[in-house]
């Protein structure tokens, strides 16, 4: 590409760049409201204003037309219908929900919108919506000297992304993966902005190349996109918890996973054939080292044609799915959205005749290069299509397979511009138009017509589904991970602020390949890594053809022992995660957290990269750089035991923590609790007894969490099939209570019981459990 070459900074590019010109929309020559949304008819454009929430406002402007407000293939929430004030100033005009207040100017059109304590979310300022003369949609913010950004789905570099510059085009990008390095796999044109405190979001639902633009200029912020209607949503929080909750409420929340998904995955391009298969299950299950899954990569098709086994190399995958199975593994293959061109392959046949594949608006077959060579591209955007692709998983549900990874799903091509033709026409449910619009969303309908498909043929089994590619709202069929990393300790590094700016984009299933998936990894890289993943919500080890091997025992038996006991501390924590996903699922908060999002008045906590928070009160602090044993950890306000020695650190402080290669700092807030569990075999990996840790603190201090369990495999807790405990722990200098304030659900797991295990108990401090000071139980029988 040309751009991978010195033409990039060719002379030339600037003078095109500085002939293009940007008109505003104009002075509203008419305006008129019905059904809760307000329309002002512009000199260059029409703007729509709806209130979706009291707390959440969406702006659409059509530069051709009408506003169009079903066009979304993320938003799933409806409009509310809402009490809406509504005042005319002179030229002046002010909606206002009970949480929201959008001012309009009309003379020319004006958008300022501020929270009711007159905190501005959006200022257009002297800027304001408009078109550039190359055709794109934009908008200018004003930008406050403290604005924070974070989200913006999968992109590398810091937490905070103020200062940068973004574009959102699904891209397959196998090297480098650098902080400059954009636009990447996602696209998620969403972000959350934080403001001495307070926070609020943006979603900027709009399918084509999009650009986010917080660098260019120190007192604005622009969001454009190259054609379309500018249609963006703004939540007004006020923390970053809210806004997260409200930005869900509008793309939708993951599934419940199963509980095998959130456990250890194994994976390689590729392993091979049966044989090293079973080998490799059976030195986990020997070496007593937990695994879930091995992933098949690309090797175990037949010529790379979807839905096939190569019948030489895998001469009976369902039996091999079976044993496994009994050893406690399950399998998950690869699936790529390339078919291959051959007039022999059913799939490729099917595809043809009944009018499957992506088109030319002439009639004629896309047709791209990739894995397998020539192949078709099935038209995902279609119902159609997507029947049909979900029905064909049918292959692998009557296997035994309950998981799915899709991978080259941008879509990928191997030609110049790494993707389908711009031009093809897309049937998009009966509204055709180019793939240069619908480009992004390929990977998402792609998910949905895999899950949905999965869902209905595992007889009431939770499907799981691992994708590389998305759109805002991939969420509600898909794990995400962060693509073709490299065995590098930067990439390590970069991998904390990737996954957590993924959580805040609602993603909240997401890692990166542990150990790097390209170039070679060693020893300490892979065993720190590892470390890290035992607490990233999607733990894979995953690595390239033509590297090392990088399983738990490849690097001697040191290595070894100190990966099976973060890989068997996963399962111990199992509980805890278990419950923050089931919190996920409810409320779209993320299972890993930066510091900020239970901080948000702690400005040390704003660009904190190399620390993470799982839930509302464990900070993990990893060493990520070699030879390191001694690290800064910043604890915010409250008291932190490290949990594995039970040092105590104050917290609002910077503390030099010392970890030789066998330990992860991990701290807890005194004064809460975590629910852990404990490691049996492979074969059978629930947890023979809960317990929860209560750490005691001696001032007045109340803290709540949720405990929640289930058969963590079919769908029998949407049934009242589940255990779900709000539990409060108050301290004070003479008591420690524990109590449950309510207990729901029909479920009772085989423990049947949860113990109490009361750490750093004070001299004089006594312990009640729903005021019983003798047994320290819950029975979770009814």
């Amino acid at each position: 590409m040309l751009e991978d070459t010195s033409f990039a900074i060719h002379p030339g590019k600037e003078k095109h760049a500085a002939s293009i010109t940007y008109q505003r929309i104009g002075n509203v020559m008419d305006y008129q409201s019905a059904d809760g949304t307000y329309l002002f008819h512009c000199e260059n454009g029409t703007v729509g204003v709806q209130f979706f929430t009291t707390s959440i406002v969406r702006i659409v402007m059509n530069p051709k037309g009408l506003p169009q407000y079903d066009l979304s293939k993320a938003v799933i929430a409806a409009k509310e219908d809402l009490a809406i004030s509504e005042k005319r100033i002179e030229d002046k005009i002010v909606l206002r929900t009970s949480e929201v207040e959008v001012e309009i100017l009309q003379m020319p059109f004006h958008v300022k919108i501020q929270d009711n304590d007159g905190n501005i979310l959006l200022n257009d300022g002297d800027r304001g919506i408009g078109i550039k003369s190359s055709g794109e949609v934009i908008t200018f913010t004003t930008m406050h000297p403290d604005d924070h950004f974070y989200g913006f789905g999968e992109k590398s570099g810091f937490l905070d992304k103020r200062g940068e510059k973004y574009e959102m085009w699904n891209t397959d990008v196998y090297a480098p993966h650098n902080p400059e390095t954009d636009p990447l796999y996602e696209s998620i044109p969403y972000f959350m902005t934080l403001r001495n405190g307070r926070a609020h979001g943006v979603f900027f639902d709009n399918t084509f190349r999009t650009i986010f633009d917080m660098k260019s200029e120190s007192d604005y912020y622009s969001f454009q996109a190259e054609g379309g209607q500018l249609d963006y949503y703004v939540m007004a929080g006020p923390t970053p918890k809210e806004v997260l909750e409200q930005y869900t409420h509008l793309t939708g929340r993951m599934p419940l996973p199963p509980k095998w998904a959130i456990g250890y995955h194994q994976s390689r391009y590729s392993y091979e054939s049966e044989t090293e298969v079973r080998q490799l299950a059976k030195n986990f299950v020997d070496r007593d080292i937990p695994v879930d899954v091995i992933h098949l990569d690309i090797h175990y098709m037949n010529g790379y044609r979807v839905f096939t086994f190569d019948k030489e190399k895998f001469p009976n995958p369902k039996k091999l799915i079976k044993d496994l199975r009994e050893m406690g593994i399950r399998i998950v293959p690869i699936v790529d959205p390339g078919v291959k061109k051959n007039s022999e392959y059913p799939i490729y046949q099917e595809g043809v005749n009944q009018d499957q594949f992506c088109k030319y608006i002439e009639g004629d077959i896309y047709f791209g290069d990739v894995w397998p060579g020539t192949s078709a591209f099935p038209d995902f955007t279609d119902e159609k299509v997507r029947k049909w692709w979900g029905d064909k998983h049918a292959f692998y549900t009557e296997l035994g397979i309950e998981g799915i990874w899709n991978d080259m799903n941008e879509p990928a091509v191997f030609n110049e511009t790494k993707t389908m033709d711009v031009s093809v026409l897309h049937q998009n449910d009966g509204k055709p138009t180019t793939h240069r619009e619908l480009h992004n969303i390929y990977g998402l309908m792609m998910g949905k017509a895999t899950y949905e498909g999965m869902k209905e043929q595992l007889n009431g089994k939770r499907p799981f589904l691992l994708t590389r590619a998305g759109y805002a709202g991939v969420q509600r069929y898909a794990s995400v991970w962060t693509g073709d990393n490299r065995s590098f300790w930067e990439h390590l590094q970069m991998s904390l602020p990737m996954v957590m700016n993924l959580g805040l984009s609602g993603v909240p299933f997401t890692g990166p390949d542990v150990g790097g998936f390209a170039h070679d990894t060693n020893a300490e890289l892979l065993t720190r890594w590892t470390q890290v993943g035992a607490f990233t919500p999607y733990f894979r080890n995953h690595s390239a053809i033509g590297t090392h091997y990088q399983e738990p025992w490849q690097f001697g038996e040191q290595y070894e022992a100190i990966m099976k006991k973060y890989i068997q501390m996963r399962y111990e924590w199992m509980p805890q995660l278990y419950s923050l996903f089931y919190q996920a699922s409810k409320t779209g908060l993320p299972v890993m957290r930066p510091l900020l999002m239970e901080y948000p008045n702690d400005p040390k906590t704003y660009n904190i990269n190399d620390q993470f928070m799982i839930g509302d009160n464990v900070i993990v602090a990893p060493i990520l750089a070699p030879s390191v044993t001694d690290r800064a950890v910043y604890l915010p306000a409250g008291e932190w035991v490290d949990l594995a020695n039970g040092d105590v650190y104050e917290g609002e402080k910077t503390h030099l923590v010392h970890a030789e290669i066998e330990h992860l700092p991990v701290f807890v807030k005194n004064g809460t609790a975590i629910v852990r569990g404990d490691w049996t075999s492979n074969m059978d990996k629930t947890s023979s007894q809960v317990t929860i840790d209560i750490f005691a603190e001696n001032i007045d201090e109340s803290y709540r969490f949720t405990y929640y369990d289930d058969d963590g495999e079919t769908f029998a807790y949407e049934n009242g099939e589940f255990v779900l405990l709000d539990m409060e722990v108050i301290t004070s200098h003479d008591t420690v209570a524990v109590k449950v304030l309510t207990q729901n659900g029909n479920y009772v797991p085989s423990y049947k019981q949860l113990q109490i295990r009361i750490h750093g108990l004070k001299d004089g401090q006594t312990v009640t459990i729903n005021g019983n000071t003798k047994k320290q139980i819950i029975s979770l029988e009814k």
